[in-house]
């Protein structure tokens, strides 16, 4: 069976290298090859001896992920739609802007928990990404987008980040790493629905890591009728994880909130969502609806938005509200997969 290098940590490729009779230090400059320099062809890499170019081509694949579209978008986003070894197809997104470039990289093959408004749950899941798998994502974003640069990551694409908690990990501590991406942990954020044990896992982890919770209610009825995980992880006990992760971490928790007219975007709703998260030191991101997410829910209007913002505001709740980006080439999580995935049924 054929090796992914990029499945591999420094370690692990050092005792593959010795495994082989050869010294150890290669490791460190094949990692300088892919990581650093985007280069993927054992054969091209100079310095290696002739004899170990050889034997890594026999024995290992430097990455297995095929690109089967890409999109480019006015305002600069781009998306990849990428084939897998066996076929599935995954979503990673470039997302430049003033002084950095994010990259979105998915953690799953769809997702379990089928969140009304998320095109990603709606083909089902398939299986977890290992973690060479997804930092081929951010390789793939780091050197072959059009930004040539990758300065944080958000794990916000198709997937729970942490119903795959091992991979994860795993691959942040690679993209964290000063011989993987050298990416700083105050600059990974990993998104999720709200599994309280393995938040409260992460605390534990001693890393910087970023949270994101997506929230998008303040009450149990509402948010169980959009995200069916609230009726094992209601709001009372994720409010309460939350506020341990920040006190364990010293990480200033963001609350992700989609606004839906006529079912969460109302003063009386945000008034709600101002309690719950009150003495709390954290960050509401609001995002209105994407219309193409369910046909039956329809955005907020542009007053909705400004008085939910104020109500916030005037209990002191940081709050931003989310720009729009790539939304003229299906840049919101699924989207693209699922049209392809539509295709390939007809």
């Amino acid at each position: 069976m054929r090796i992914n290098i990029i499945d591999l940590d420094p370690g692990q490729l050092e005792e593959l290298i010795v495994s082989w009779a050869m010294p150890r230090f290669h490791a460190k400059q094949i990692f300088t090859w892919i990581y650093q320099r985007g280069v993927f062809d054992f054969d091209a890499m100079s310095d290696l001896p002739v004899a170990l170019r050889k034997r890594l081509g026999e024995d290992c694949d430097p990455g297995t992920m095929r690109l089967n579209e890409t999109r480019r978008s006015v305002d600069g986003t781009e998306k990849f739609l990428l084939s897998l070894a066996d076929d599935n197809l995954i979503e990673a997104v470039s997302i430049p802007a003033k002084g950095r470039v994010t990259g979105c990289v998915s953690s799953q093959v769809g997702c379990k928990f089928s969140c009304r408004f998320c095109v990603s749950g709606k083909t089902g899941f398939q299986r977890n990404l290992t973690s060479g798998e997804m930092i081929e994502e951010a390789l793939y974003l780091k050197h072959r987008s059009s930004a040539r640069n990758l300065t944080h990551v958000v794990f916000m694409g198709s997937g729970e980040p942490l119903d795959n908690y091992d991979n994860v990990l795993k691959a942040i501590r690679m993209m964290n790493a000063k011989s993987g991406l050298n990416i700083g942990a105050r600059r990974i954020t990993i998104s999720t629905s709200g599994l309280i044990p393995q938040i409260q896992r992460l605390a534990e982890e001693g890393m910087q890591i970023e949270l994101s919770v997506s929230l998008h209610a303040a009450d149990d009825r509402i948010r169980s009728m959009l995200m069916p995980v609230n009726k094992k992880y209601p709001l009372k006990d994720l409010i309460a994880a939350c506020r341990q992760y920040r006190m364990k971490t010293n990480r200033q928790v963001t609350f992700e909130y989609v606004l839906i007219r006529g079912v969460n975007s109302s003063l009386a709703d945000a008034q709600k969502l101002g309690t719950i998260l009150r003495g709390f030191d954290c960050k509401v991101n609001l995002i209105p609806l994407n219309a193409q997410a369910d046909q039956g829910l329809k955005p907020p209007q542009k007053n909705e938005i400004a008085f939910f913002k104020n109500s916030l505001l005037k209990n002191s709740i940081h709050v931003t509200i989310r720009q729009a980006r790539g939304e003229d080439i299906e840049a919101a999580c699924g989207q693209l997969r699922a049209r392809h995935m539509q295709q390939r049924r007809a």
